[in-house]
């Protein structure tokens, strides 16, 4: 008789967050009783960081996810009780501080010896200022480079029960998990790639449970107000099975997967990451029980020899005033405040550019050509909104919209008003030798 082969050593993942905001009980469901190694929390957009660094400037302390200490006050002492180890890019704008709170919060939960590593050398604004000077927006608040997985490999080579990093490529927060448990050589770029998809199939956590799949009458999905978050099973060989918790709502299906495979990818054949580039178009994606995919066959390619910077800068603010209008006649009367509100901006001087008058429901989204088509509807909500110099002329916006209640059509009511500064987020380009990553330690 032959030998029975041994057993593929695997390393399962579960998704945490796929954004700042996202729901925090699928998560603790994974901590409390998923069988994973690793859970990770994506929480960072294109602008979130910029966003931060806002922040930190205002508050030294401050410039991390406003919900980390909320998820490590709900996940930590069931992963340290259970042996999951956490990988989460909510230390943005400020990795270090973001830690320093971690281990405060293990502290008060009486979890002794937790090693949190906050990954540092993401911040490039130096390095651009001093090479592209001359081509970097005025107002430029924040650049941050995408780092790859090396350093958090490096911390959890270290120990690290907690990986705090700012700006990491989305992926690499997951592949780092399995190159450091499996041990794939720096120039696998096979496996490499395969555990690259492996973090792109999770790094959005619901939506590859049907949360952004679900189109009611079209693709139908159950229970969405409990919807599990994803979790992947990786073998050594980099095949992916993508699965949920039982009695969790959702699915994964075919289906799910192969939308979040191509999601975001410009050119299945050359998605390029800080880690590696990856190609897709060998992929497969076949079902292998309920709730359970498979995802094989995809390859990969050298890395870039440069990283993508995320640069965030200062471009004014934005006023913006609401009013809804109901019943017969209802478009003519909303028609008529916008015009109204027009007027008054041009007769008060309001300085202003890049105006927007709009019926939401009716034409905001694509315009009156597209919608014009539909019948008219019963209440409409208008909205103006423009970009300004400053805020005090953004604050303008809204309050011509509030004139309405006595000023303007009959019948409106319900205004809203808001000023939000702007952030603009523009890519560049910096050398990988150019970019110095560093881990900081800290012990309960």
């Amino acid at each position: 008789m032959s030998p029975t082969p041994a057993a593929s050593r695997v390393v399962r993942l579960g998704a945490g967050a796929g954004y700042s905001g996202d729901r925090i009980e699928p998560a603790i469901e994974l901590a409390e009783r998923g069988e994973i190694d690793y859970l990770v929390f994506e929480c960072l957009a294109e602008r979130t960081i910029a966003l931060a660094q806002l922040e930190r400037q205002r508050d030294p302390a401050l410039g991390y996810d406003p919900f980390l200490e909320a998820r490590m006050r709900a996940v930590l002492a069931a992963c340290r009780r259970r042996g999951i180890r956490v990988v989460t890019n909510a230390g943005a704008a400020n990795p270090a501080s973001a830690a320093a709170m971690v281990a405060g919060v293990a502290r008060e939960l009486g979890l002794d010896g937790l090693r949190v590593a906050a990954v540092l050398g993401d911040d490039v604004l130096d390095v651009l200022r001093r090479s592209a000077a001359s081509e970097l927006p005025a107002d430029v608040i924040s650049a941050n480079a995408y780092l790859g997985a090396e350093p958090i490999i490096e911390a959890l080579a270290g120990g690290a029960d907690v990986v705090i990093t700012g700006r990491v490529a989305d992926s690499s927060l997951f592949l780092a998990p399995l190159v450091h448990e499996l041990g794939w050589d720096a120039s696998d770029w096979t496996r490499r790639a395969r555990g690259a998809a492996a973090g792109h199939l999770l790094e959005c956590a619901g939506q590859i449970t049907g949360g952004y799949f679900a189109d009611p009458g079209v693709k139908d999905v159950e229970g969405l107000a409990r919807l599990g978050f994803p979790m992947a099973e990786v073998d050594e060989d980099g095949r992916i099975v993508v699965t949920k918790l039982a009695g969790t709502g959702g699915c994964v299906t075919t289906r799910t997967c192969t939308e979040q495979l191509l999601y975001e990818v410009h050119d299945p054949a050359a998605y390029v990451t800080p880690d590696v580039t990856v190609d897709l178009t060998d992929a497969r994606v076949s079902e292998v029980g309920a709730d359970r995919v498979a995802v094989e066959g995809v390859t990969g390619h050298e890395r870039p020899a440069t990283l993508k910077v995320s640069v965030g800068s200062r471009e004014g603010w934005v006023g913006e005033g609401q009013i809804s209008y109901a019943g017969p006649g209802a478009v003519a009367r909303a028609r008529l405040a916008l015009e109204i509100v027009r007027e008054r901006l041009r007769i008060t001087g309001v300085k202003h550019h890049e105006l927007r008058a709009d019926l939401v429901g009716v034409d905001a989204l694509h315009g009156d050509a597209l919608s014009r088509a539909g019948a008219e509807p019963y209440e409409v909500r208008a909205r103006v909104s423009a970009r300004c110099e400053s805020a005090c002329q953004a604050r303008r916006i809204g309050d011509e919209v509030e004139t309405l209640y006595t000023n303007g059509p009959a019948g409106g009511g319900g205004v809203s008003k808001s000023v939000r500064e702007i952030v603009a987020v523009t890519s560049a380009f910096v050398g990988r030798d150019d970019v110095r990553p560093s881990i900081e330690w800290t012990v309960t």
